[in-house]
C-alpha cells in the first residue's frame, strides 16, 4: 500500500499540513499545559488579597461583631463567614486546590500549612456544616440574618450559615485559621475551567491554519501548474521534434528548464534537418551512377547475367528511395484528425481480400481514434502485408482495453525464433530463412511500423501464438483532445 502520493502538488501540500499540524500540536501542548496554571495563578492571587484583607479585619474586630463585618466583607463573587469551627475538615488534594493553596499561602505570609483548607464542589450545600452556637454563644454573639429570599441558604434554625447567591458553576470553599483559633470560612465562584479546544484562541488557531493551508495549496498549484505543461511539452518533443514550443512561463526555475527544453529541441531539430538534407544528397548523388550502371548493364551480352544485374540495380534503388523516406519521418509531418480506426483496419484487410489474400477482420465495426490515418494505414498495411507473405493468412482484432487501445495482426504461418522477436524492428534487418530479400522487402516494413506506433505515443511488439503463427500487438493511448 503506497501512502505517500506521487504528484508534486499532493507531496508539498501533505509535507506542509504535517508541518503545521506538527507545529500547532507543540503549541497547544504548551498552551493546554501552562493555561490552567494561569487560570489557577491569576484567581488565586485575586482571592487570596480580598481574604487576607478580610482576615486582617476579622482578628482586628471584637468578637461580637466579627460575624457582621465578615458579612458585610462579602464580594460579587465571594461570601465570608467568620465561625469557631472551620467549613471543612481537611485540605482537598486535587492539583488545582493545591496550586490554590500555595497562591494563598504567598498572600497570607505567617501562616501555618494548617491553616488554609480548600476544596472544590459542585454547590455550597454539598459542605458539611459546623455544629449550631450554643445558647450562650448565641446570646453573647447575637446576629440577625438577613432576609431569607437573598440566600441560598444551607444552614439550621439556630444557626445561619449561608453564603448568598453565587453564580452557576463549581465553588470554591475555603476556611482560614485565625490567631484566636477561630475560623474564618468563605466561598467564591471556582475560575470556570474550559477545555482548550474550545476556547476562543483554539478556534482562531484553526481558522488561520485552514486558511494558511488553503493560500499555500493554491499558491503549491500555481507554483508547479507550468510543470505539468512542460511534461506534456517533453512527451510531445518525444514523438514528434517539430511539436509546438513549450511557454516558458511560471517560476524562474521552470522557464529556466522549459527554455532548456526547447533549445535542446531546435537543435535536434537541426541535427534531423541536416540528416536529411545529407541522405536527400546522398541519394541524388547515387542516381546518377545507378543510370549508368543501368546503361551498361543493358550492353551486355549475357542475358542472364544482364536480367541478375539490373534486378540487383532495380533494388539499390528501392533500398535507397526507402531509406530516404524512413530518413525524412514523413509521418510526422501529417496532422492528426479524427478517424474510425474501426473502418480503416476493415478497409486494409478488404484490400488484401481483393487480391485473393486471406485476411478477416475481428472486432467493433467503429471506433473513433484521434491520430494520423495515413501513416496508421500504412504501419498495418505492412504488418498485414508480413502476416500474409510469411503466414498465409492474417487475421486482424481491435479491443478497447483501460485507457488504451489494442490491435493486433495475427498469422498461422512457422513464427520466428524468440531471440529475433525484437531484433526484427531494426531498419534492414531481415531473417535469412522464409522471410529472405526474395520474399519482397529491403527491411524497414517492421522498422517504420514501430516508428508509425511511437509516433502516436504508443508501442508494438511481436509474440509467437502457443498454437502456431506470429502476432503483432501495437497498444495505442486513448488520445485526449486539447481543448
Amino acid at each position: 500500500m503506497r501512502l505517500w502520493p506521487r504528484s508534486l502538488v499532493a507531496q508539498t501540500t501533505v509535507a506542509l499540513v504535517a508541518a503545521v499540524v506538527v507545529s500547532n500540536l507543540l503549541g497547544f501542548a504548551l498552551y493546554s499545559g501552562e493555561r490552567p496554571n494561569a487560570l489557577v495563578s491569576g484567581r488565586g492571587q485575586e482571592l487570596a488579597r480580598h481574604v487576607a484583607v478580610a482576615a486582617r479585619l476579622v482578628e482586628e474586630a471584637p468578637l461580637q461583631h466579627r460575624r457582621r463585618l465578615a458579612f458585610s466583607l462579602r464580594q460579587p463573587d465571594l461570601r465570608l463567614f467568620w465561625a469557631q469551627t472551620p467549613l471543612l475538615p481537611r485540605q482537598d488534594e486535587h492539583w488545582r486546590l493545591r496550586a490554590m493553596a500555595r497562591v494563598f499561602r504567598d498572600a497570607l505570609e505567617g501562616r501555618a500549612d494548617d491553616d488554609l483548607r480548600l476544596a472544590e464542589r459542585e454547590r455550597v450545600g454539598a459542605f458539611p456544616l459546623p455544629p449550631p452556637l450554643s445558647d450562650d454563644e448565641a446570646a453573647a454573639h447575637p446576629v440577625r440574618p438577613p432576609r431569607r429570599e437573598a440566600w441560598a441558604g444551607v444552614g439550621h434554625e439556630d444557626h445561619v450559615m449561608a453564603f448568598g447567591r453565587l453564580q452557576a458553576g463549581p465553588v470554591l470553599v475555603g476556611a482560614l485559621k485565625l490567631a484566636d483559633g477561630s475560623w474564618l470560612n468563605f466561598a467564591a465562584a471556582a475560575a470556570p475551567f474550559q477545555p482548550f479546544w474550545t476556547t476562543r484562541p483554539f478556534l482562531i488557531v484553526i481558522a488561520g491554519t485552514t486558511l494558511v493551508l488553503l493560500v499555500a495549496l493554491w499558491a503549491v498549484r500555481r507554483a508547479t501548474r507550468p510543470l505539468a505543461a512542460f511534461a506534456q511539452a517533453a512527451e510531445r518533443l518525444g514523438l514528434d521534434i517539430t511539436a509546438e514550443r513549450v511557454a516558458e512561463a511560471g517560476p524562474l526555475e521552470v522557464r529556466s528548464a522549459a527554455a532548456a527544453l526547447n533549445r535542446m529541441q531546435e537543435r535536434l531539430r537541426r541535427f534531423v534537418d541536416d540528416r536529411t538534407q545529407m541522405l536527400a544528397a546522398i541519394s541524388h548523388d547515387l542516381r546518377t551512377p545507378i543510370t549508368r550502371l543501368r546503361l551498361r548493364a543493358e550492353l551486355i551480352e549475357d542475358a542472364e547475367l544482364e536480367r541478375k544485374t539490373l534486378a540487383d540495380l532495380d533494388e539499390m534503388q528501392a533500398m535507397l528511395e526507402e531509406a530516404l523516406a524512413f530518413a525524412r519521418h514523413e509521418d510526422a509531418a501529417e496532422k492528426p484528425l479524427r478517424f474510425d480506426l474501426a473502418v480503416l483496419l476493415q478497409t486494409a484487410c478488404e484490400e488484401w481480400e481483393d487480391m485473393g489474400a486471406a485476411a478477416t477482420y475481428e472486432g467493433p465495426p467503429h471506433l473513433v481514434f484521434l491520430g494520423r490515418p495515413g501513416s496508421l494505414k500504412r504501419a498495418f498495411t505492412n504488418l498485414i502485408s508480413n502476416a500474409v507473405r510469411y503466414g498465409g493468412n492474417a487475421t486482424v482484432g481491435l479491443a478497447v482495453a483501460t485507457k488504451a487501445i489494442v490491435a493486433s495482426v495475427s498469422d498461422t504461418g512457422p513464427g520466428i525464433p524468440d531471440a529475433e522477436l525484437e531484433r526484427v524492428f531494426q531498419p534492414f534487418y531481415r531473417l535469412e530463412t522464409s522471410r529472405s530479400r526474395e520474399t519482397g522487402g529491403v527491411g524497414l516494413g517492421l522498422a517504420v511500423v514501430r516508428s508509425v506506433v511511437a509516433l502516436h505515443g504508443g508501442s508494438v511488439r511481436l509474440e509467437n501464438r502457443p498454437e502456431g503463427g506470429l502476432r503483432a500487438i501495437v497498444t495505442l493511448p486513448v488520445p485526449v483532445e486539447k481543448g
